[in-house]
């Protein structure tokens, strides 16, 4: 069966009694029409079922009420979180929300960028490939078009941003192993990008100079908080303790995390740095059947729901995703309204929440 023909605006204007271009004013909240001009032809687009032409008034208003919405990955439970704190804050102004998604391929970005400027989104909120800034994202908005960026930051773009404190939130979780006794402590990140030298140069590097965090990528920056708090006790680092997973998967995480628990160097806890590594590093404790927390203490990054619902529950970092994501939005909607103050840097902190995953090193335990 066909659908039925398209109620057109110039049938809302027969029935209402008015011209044409009225009832566009009345129905695209542009121009003047009366109060009750107005109410007479909403109530005649109610009764025929109309339903508004938005590529058409886009070219009539200039907007489109949308936003654009380019996420790393949209597999991560992180962006389906902040995903409904974007479309929460949309929705209630009236604006939709079309999402893309880069896997944190600088490409795909471009690719995603295009479209969204091609589909006449008004703002667009992005989580940068390239935390130091991209050609492609300065020429975005130096032409005008309002942009946040979540997530991660490029502090060189005119850009506003909303951000969690990843190094404070990491400090203060390996803290929390530390002072349950444990001196080898392992981390399990993603750590893919690196501009300069090896992971032991990184290291080596932040013992003698302040490094700051802006320009690095999240598990970067995580990292930055493990290495701050084994120096804040005055803990030797163990370089080997620190795994990269080198991609972006949680099967790259298990294989790496096998290879550090299977290894003669097994550490007494580890800390995984986000969600998909966290998955990764409990598959790889349930292959070894290694017993949490009695042989191994876990204290992951993101609070993800079936942390909850592991025996023993997780102990994990809690990040404010649904307020990234609302913030962010609310941050968009004013740019778009016409806000020109200079760019914000919102960090939110983070909240470790304490559970069932950690216990003294196993050695304690025999001896205790």
């Amino acid at each position: 069966m066909p659908p039925p023909p398209r109620i057109t605006i110039t049938q809302v204007a027969a029935e209402a009694g008015v011209s044409t271009a009225t009832a566009g004013r009345a129905l695209g909240g542009y121009g003047y029409a009366s109060d009750e001009v107005a109410a007479r032809v909403q109530a005649a687009a109610r009764k025929l079922g109309y339903k508004p032409n938005m590529v058409a008034r886009s070219l009539v208003t200039g907007r489109s009420q949308t936003i654009g919405v380019v996420a790393a990955d949209i597999d991560n439970a992180f962006y389906a979180r902040v995903l409904r704190g974007i479309g929460d804050v949309a929705r209630s102004r009236g604006f939709g929300v079309i999402l893309t998604n880069s896997d944190e391929n600088l490409e795909r970005e471009k690719e995603a960028v295009q479209l969204l400027l091609e589909k006449r989104v008004d703002g667009l909120i992005i989580t940068p490939c390239d935390v130091q800034g991209s050609d492609h994202l300065r020429s975005l908005i130096a032409g005008g078009c309002p942009t946040v960026q979540i997530d991660r930051a490029a502090y060189d773009l005119a850009a506003d941003s909303v951000t969690v404190d990843n190094r404070g939130s990491a400090r203060e979780a390996v803290t929390h192993l530390l002072k349950a006794g444990h001196r080898h402590i392992g981390i399990i990140a993603e750590l893919e990008k690196i501009e300069n030298g090896s992971l032991e140069d990184f290291v080596a590097q932040t013992a003698f100079s302040p490094v700051s965090a802006h320009t690095l990528y999240p598990s970067w920056q995580r990292l930055l908080g493990y290495l701050d708090a084994h120096r804040d006790a005055a803990i030797p680092v163990h370089t080997p303790l620190i795994r990269r997973a080198g991609a972006y998967s949680s099967e790259a995480a298990r294989q790496e995390a096998i290879r550090l628990l299977d290894s003669g160097n097994r550490p007494t806890a580890v800390f995984a740095a986000d969600g998909t590594m966290s998955h990764g590093l409990m598959q790889a404790i349930a292959d070894l059947k290694i017993e949490v927390p009695d042989q191994l203490s876990v204290v992951c990054f993101d609070d993800l729901d079936w942390m909850t619902f592991m025996r023993p529950a997780i102990t994990s970092v809690h990040q404010p995703v649904h307020r990234i994501g609302s913030m962010a939005a609310e941050l968009l909607l004013a740019r778009i309204a016409g806000e020109t103050s200079v760019p914000k840097h919102n960090v939110l902190e983070a909240r470790l929440n304490l559970r069932d995953s950690v216990g003294p090193p196993p050695h304690q335990v025999e001896t205790g």
